[in-house]
């Protein structure tokens, strides 16, 4: 198994960013973003991200080299009503699928989203996207909606956090919630 350092996403990641997530989006495939970014709007985005949130890369161990990232932001920052609740985006370098990075990524970002309050944590997935369809439910998610009124291969399915024994307990919300004595 490949080693891999999770850390904090820094401005100076955004072209390495690019280079894995601008290729995804050109294929059509994987995601539903269908436009790519520039240098300067990575960037930008890196630097106006929000302080709740958490954007993480993950970089082999030995070159140093971007390999994957994810992030998790505030689900509705115009209102507190949903501060427990953050969405995610995980996008991983075609040739570094199967390897154990995003098992790396999931575990750092969920770990961090504890210590930042969330409770709950959704998705957008592509439903042509048999990867991510595979990947997320080992991760603790399950399909929480599919739209009605999808064009072919643009379905998006909403996933959340799996439910324990079909109850509001959701088995992601239990992995994020700080023991009893750590709330105190």
């Amino acid at each position: 198994m490949i080693a891999w350092l999770v850390r904090d996403a820094l401005k100076t990641d955004a072209q390495a960013i690019i280079n894995i997530l601008n290729p995804i989006i050109e294929t059509g495939r994987y995601t539903s973003l269908d436009t790519t970014f520039s240098l300067q709007e990575e960037e930008a985005f890196i630097e106006a991200f929000p302080a709740r949130g958490i954007f993480h890369v993950a970089t082999h161990l030995e070159s140093g080299e971007v390999v994957d990232f994810q992030d998790l932001e505030p689900f509705a920052a115009y209102t507190h009503a949903f501060d427990h609740a953050g969405i995610m985006g995980t996008f991983v370098h075609p040739d570094c699928r199967r390897q154990g990075v995003s098992s790396a990524l999931f575990a750092a970002s969920f770990a961090a989203a504890r210590d930042k309050g969330y409770e709950k944590i959704f998705t957008f997935v592509r439903g042509d996207n048999d990867v991510a369809l595979s990947t997320y439910p080992v991760k603790g998610f399950r399909c929480s909606e599919r739209p009605k009124n999808r064009r072919r291969f643009r379905e998006t399915t909403l996933m959340r956090p799996s439910s324990r024994n079909s109850c509001s307990t959701d088995l992601v919300t239990d992995r994020l919630k700080k023991p009893a004595a750590e709330r105190r």
